[in-house]
């Protein structure tokens, strides 16, 4: 006679491994849940896509004369627009990535996860989906802030390969992002901190060149502005895009997107699995 209790079998199946099958289907089904919530309470998208387009009007049409005279030399080939539009472009991939935190932390203090440990699935289904889910959500959204750029003035002359290396550099920018994102919402303690943590990251790529030029700003602003992440990413955004000059940008946006994401999974499957053993 087996004097196993439920909790014991329970854990137990969690704790076997799981064919790749399986862990699929578990992914996927994750994944559809993200997505439903997404549709039932799109609140949350749709501010993520509403500051960007806020943003792009408002240095656009409020700043763009001022700070497009301020622009000489190659950086600018055309009008203002030109040159913000893939700055804004690149914050909305940044600001997207609030969302993971957000949601992965509201599952973690509703209890759903600890409901989840007593379920026969993959443990990374729960993380694979959310990220999935949330990679989704900021590719509609960067659609959206790139149409609103094309619809006032916005004219990149970028051939159909150097928009799909667009594409690829803002996917793998996305997932980066997303899985770091997705260690702060395990970490954080409340739903309202898992949406303060990421803003550094949503506000970074102002102090890159996404709006000015990195050598018009002061010494030790210049020297942070021209050496953190988000600037070569948007100046192979914008050579791409518009034809200027990309140098090494490309190589070092490769590498900091590898960088970033490898951190940003071990830290969050980290955290994630000290949240199941509990």
């Amino acid at each position: 006679m087996s004097t196993a209790t439920p909790a014991a079998t329970a854990a137990a199946a969690i704790a076997a491994p799981r064919p790749r099958s399986y862990a699929v289907r578990d992914a996927v089904t994750m994944f559809r849940r993200v997505m439903k919530r997404a549709v039932r309470y799109p609140s949350i998208a749709v501010v993520i896509v509403m500051m960007p387009v806020v943003f792009l009007l408002l240095f656009n049409y409020a700043f763009g004369g001022a700070l497009g005279a301020g622009i000489q030399g190659p950086q600018l080939t055309g009008d203002y627009i030109d040159y913000v539009a893939p700055g804004i472009i690149l914050m909305t991939v940044a600001t997207g990535s609030v969302g993971a935190a957000l949601t992965i932390c509201m599952d973690k203090t509703e209890g759903i996860v600890n409901r989840f440990r007593t379920m026969s699935i993959s443990r990374g289904s729960f993380l694979t989906g959310h990220v999935l889910g949330n990679l989704v959500q900021t590719v509609l959204g960067t659609v959206v802030v790139t149409a609103v750029a094309l619809a006032i003035g916005f004219r990149p002359n970028a051939s159909f390969v150097e928009w799909l290396a667009v594409a690829g550099l803002l996917i793998a920018l996305a997932t980066a992002l997303t899985w770091l994102s997705a260690g702060m919402g395990l970490t954080a303690k409340t739903v309202e901190s898992a949406s303060n943590l990421p803003l550094p990251i949503t506000f970074l790529p102002f102090l890159g060149s996404a709006i000015v030029p990195t050598d018009t700003m002061p010494g030790a602003l210049q020297w942070f502005a021209e050496y953190q992440p988000f600037t070569p990413v948007n100046e192979t955004l914008r050579g791409l895009l518009m034809g200027t000059e990309i140098g090494n940008s490309a190589y070092l946006s490769l590498a900091w997107c590898a960088g970033i994401g490898l951190l940003g999974y071990l830290w969050s499957r980290t955290a994630f699995t000290k949240q199941t053993k509990r």
